[in-house]
């Protein structure tokens, strides 16, 4: 009777103190290295062998009821063995209905877990044996009720994560904490990656960006909106300026300059006198184009760059020379380096900024952040789209790695040590399913005290 009680397995618990059992199985204790678990078991810890001894606890109650019905049943026959049936028939049935009771639950409550008595019984001791099939439906189940797009998106649109997001950003303390947290996590990125391959890479990328852009139609058409603008009048007007102001200031390095280039069989005071002429016309020419807007030649300046405009897009041969300048911009070693250098510029300038709690890129993060924040909150539209926007993610991923995440819950039950899993479930459960024997002997009892009852007045 105590047999049915306690198992061989909980002997053996008691023997071992706990670090073995059926199976050889070891049990992690307070001091004793996760090691000795066994590779892909559950954890046995002190709450567990707590539990374990309230389920000891609770077999022997349900083993003492049993006992307590077989006794009342031998002296209920032995009662009845001197008077007949009487009231002593009644209690004997009653108590043989409760043994009844207690041993079928006795024995479907222990074969969830091991062979009672250690019988080779057959659909005995199924958790151990099924463990496997169990970690396939465990997985089937999970992928079909809880991973099923239906599912995915009818939870998350009772959950409304957008009006919640928004209304937690909403909150300036929030706000601030998670620009905080941006800016850190900026700072931390730039600060690992190594500017030498990130220079390399920006300036791998903008070469060949450029190398596979044709830029002349591009600049034409530039060109060509800020003559039609007037764009370039600024332009034209500082040339003027800046071409009068040097010939007013070097007259005699242009004198020079014509005098110089005069035949040497003129006389010098014929040079000196073209020369004058000639800087004078300059400096009048200068003059005029610096003070009329209306001025020929800066006419003819408009006309140039719009037929230079019409070339950069059109002309085949203006396009080719282009081409070749940029290349060979493109191929100069300061080019590269300056290209290359721009990284390091923007790093700095973007670190210190990310540190700065004042800077223009923290306080625009913030406010962004308040008004995003608003908007979400207010907003059933934007609420709409982005519960949408994460729907759609979040279902793309279930629907994409479903079967990758089922087959984590297979593979981990089955890596499970079959032994170490049962006593792991017992020792949670095992209480619980005590009770099943407690109630069996109870109702056990009552259904043989009515159905007694019933026969004997039927004259059974």
């Amino acid at each position: 009777m105590e047999r049915i009680g306690r198992t061989s397995a909980d002997e053996a618990d008691d023997r071992a103190g706990g670090a073995g059992g059926a199976g050889g199985v070891k049990t992690a204790r307070p001091g004793v290295a996760a090691s000795a678990v066994p590779r892909g078991a559950f954890v046995y810890s002190a709450a567990d062998e707590e539990k374990r001894r309230g389920v000891r606890r609770m077999k022997s109650i349900a083993a003492g009821m049993l006992l307590l019905v077989a006794v009342v049943y031998v002296l209920a026959k032995w009662q009845q063995s001197g008077e007949g049936v009487g009231w002593a028939g009644y209690v004997a049935a009653a108590a043989e209905a409760g043994m009844v009771g207690a041993l079928a639950d006795w024995f479907a409550v222990t074969a969830l877990f091991r062979r009672p008595m250690g019988l080779p019984i057959p659909h005995t001791a199924i958790i151990p044996t099924k463990k496997d099939m169990l970690g396939r439906t465990l997985g089937d189940f999970v992928g079909e009720n809880f991973l099923s797009s239906d599912v995915v998106r009818l939870r998350l649109r009772a959950v409304g994560i957008s009006s919640r997001l928004g209304g937690w950003l909403g909150e300036p303390e929030n706000a601030d904490r998670v620009t905080a947290e941006l800016s850190t996590a900026l700072r931390g990125a730039l600060t690992v990656l190594r500017d030498s391959d990130v220079q390399a890479v920006v300036g791998e990328a903008i070469t060949r960006r450029a190398e596979a852009q044709e830029v002349g139609p591009a600049i034409g058409k530039m060109l060509e909106r800020i003559v039609a603008d007037g764009g370039h009048k600024r332009a034209v007007d500082l040339v003027c300026v800046r071409a009068h102001d040097w010939l007013v200031l070097h007259g005699d390095s242009v004198m020079g300059a014509v005098t110089g280039g005069a035949p040497g069989w003129t006389p010098r005071f014929v040079d000196r006198r073209v020369g004058e002429r000639v800087y004078k016309e300059l400096v009048r020419f200068m003059a005029e184009m610096r003070d009329m807007p209306d001025h020929p030649a800066r006419g003819a300046i408009d006309r140039f760059l719009t037929d230079f405009a019409g070339d950069l897009q059109s002309d085949t041969d203006t396009r080719g020379r282009v081409e070749r300048l940029k290349a060979e911009m493109l191929g100069r070693e300061e080019v590269q380096e300056t290209i290359a250098s721009a990284w390091g510029a923007v790093r700095q300038m973007v670190v210190a900024a990310a540190e700065d709690e004042r800077s223009q890129l923290r306080l625009r993060t913030r406010a962004g952040l308040l008004s995003l924040g608003a908007r979400m909150a207010s907003d059933e539209r934007l609420q709409a789209k982005v519960d949408g926007w994460l729907e759609d993610a979040v279902v793309h991923i279930v629907t994409t790695y479903r079967d990758e995440i089922t087959s984590l819950i297979t593979e981990t039950v089955a890596a499970w040590d079959a032994e170490h899993t049962s006593r792991k479930i017992e020792a949670n459960i095992g209480r619980d399913l005590q009770f099943i024997r407690i109630n069996g002997t109870v109702v056990g009892a009552l259904a043989g005290l009515v159905i007694f009852t019933v026969s004997r007045a039927l004259g059974a």
